[in-house]
């Protein structure tokens, strides 16, 4: 028999092993530690200055935790607390700490507003290390999963239609508990605890509770759009068609290639020279046009500067878009699509018909028209969409863990700079 190379699975050492020594030369957990080290976390420590009990784990060790997590597709609290106890890279960057899945998920909810700032602070490193030049800025947007299903929403209509059935549901309930327990006092006398409260009864009014406060999220959401409008929010219906989740009430069913699901629109600016993500966030609302303004005035606010052009697909054309972007003094290139009436001046997107009404539109079907205009907009596909690519296929994040806009954002803005970090990562290398 040929002779094998000596395995002895349960050799012990002799003297403990450095993790260092086990993990291989250049992995990113190295290049990891080292940003880890040179972010500023003063918000998290502040949090934990009048803090009793039990001394918390340190704040790197905990974001060192997500963004590893992020790197190695991993993002649920309890695949991460296993990475600990098992990932020799995991275990080094945690000092062979083992927080429980319990510790990491209450960590995320607790600091979601400063888990969401450090995408400002790689975003500055980036930048010193010369990856934001800003010469040219590509802007889309994807829809991600939300947590929650499509099939537990419901409309304006169908609510109106339940709330009545199960209200009734609820008094019968209610009233054959009260026989039930007068006849228990007939028999037992009135101080005997015999009856409790039904299981149906429990259901029926949990449901109702859940009906009632769908409903007065839409008819909230009604009033708040009238407003918006300059109209009379009390004399504004909702609209029957109109829908809320119970899951997440502030996703949003969009349209997506595999059909409607319930989703967020996450937006991201990306750098067309490096890929480096300058601007990110996510919107409950499935139109893009809406997030072009908000998304310049964020990059600008990242940045300290507007880019010198930016390229963006036809979701985001509007005549209002096109002037903001040219009082920016930004060289857009956007594309045009069909329209299927005429529309007020301040509308969005822009009218299908041409004319001195509209400048920035005809100024913008010009500029299509070049050879110029033509190969700026070729740039974005180049640009963005290979970012989206490799966020959902190379990371694996193809839907939303938490739920509320607030969270989902923190959970985007986490991804955004894992992003930022790998490019760094790859510059540091090649430099």
């Amino acid at each position: 028999m040929r002779p094998y190379r000596q395995y002895t699975p349960d050799q012990a050492f002799l003297l403990p092993p450095s993790l260092t020594e086990l993990i291989p030369e250049g992995d990113p957990v190295f290049f990891l530690r080292e940003v880890i080290q040179r972010l500023d976390l003063d918000a998290f420590h502040k949090a934990y200055r009048c803090e009793r009990g039990r001394p918390p784990y340190h704040p790197e060790l905990m974001v060192g935790l997500y963004l590893y997590g992020a790197m190695r597709r991993t993002y649920s609290s309890r695949r991460l607390a296993e990475l600990c106890g098992r990932d020799l890279a995991c275990m080094y960057l945690a000092g062979r700490a083992t927080p429980d899945y319990h510790t990491i998920g209450e960590f995320r909810q607790r600091f979601t507003n400063e888990l969401k700032g450090l995408f400002l602070q790689v975003l500055v490193l980036c930048r010193e290390a010369g990856l934001v030049r800003l010469g040219h800025v590509s802007l889309d947007g994807t829809k991600v999963s939300a947590n929650a299903s499509k099939h537990k929403a419901m409309s304006y209509a169908r609510i109106q239609e339940r709330e009545p059935v199960l209200a009734a549901e609820v008094a019968r309930w209610l009233d054959e508990g009260r026989r039930e327990d007068k006849d228990e006092d007939a028999e037992h006398g009135p101080n005997d605890d015999g009856w409790s409260l039904p299981e149906e009864l429990k259901e029926s009014s949990r449901r109702l509770e859940k009906i009632r406060q769908a409903k007065a999220r839409l008819e909230e959401q009604a009033r708040e759009k009238a407003a918006a409008k300059g109209k009379d929010p009390a004399t504004v219906a909702v609209v029957a068609k109109a829908q809320t989740n119970f899951t997440d009430p502030e996703s949003r069913i969009m349209h997506t290639p595999d059909g409607f699901q319930q989703c967020y629109n996450a937006q991201d600016a990306v750098d067309a020279e490096s890929q480096v993500i300058v601007a990110c966030e996510v919107s409950a609302a499935p139109p893009d046009v809406q997030r072009l303004r908000p998304m310049l005035e964020q990059l600008h606010e990242n940045t300290g500067q507007y880019p010198a052009q930016l390229s963006a697909d036809a979701g985001y054309a509007s005549e209002a878009n096109f002037a903001a972007l040219a009082e920016a003094n930004v060289h857009a290139v956007i594309a045009l699509r069909r329209y299927h009436r005429d529309e007020p001046s301040d509308a969005d997107p822009a009218p299908k018909h041409s004319s001195s009404r509209w400048p920035h539109r005809n100024a913008m079907c010009e500029r299509l028209a070049t050879a110029e205009g033509k190969a700026i907009y070729k740039l974005r596909k180049q640009t963005v969409e290979p970012v989206f690519g490799q966020i959902k296929s190379a990371r694996g994040f193809r839907q939303f863990l938490r739920r509320g806009s607030a969270a989902v954002e923190a959970e985007w803005s986490l991804l955004c700079t894992v992003h930022n970090l790998l490019k760094l990562q790859k510059a540091a290398v090649g430099a």
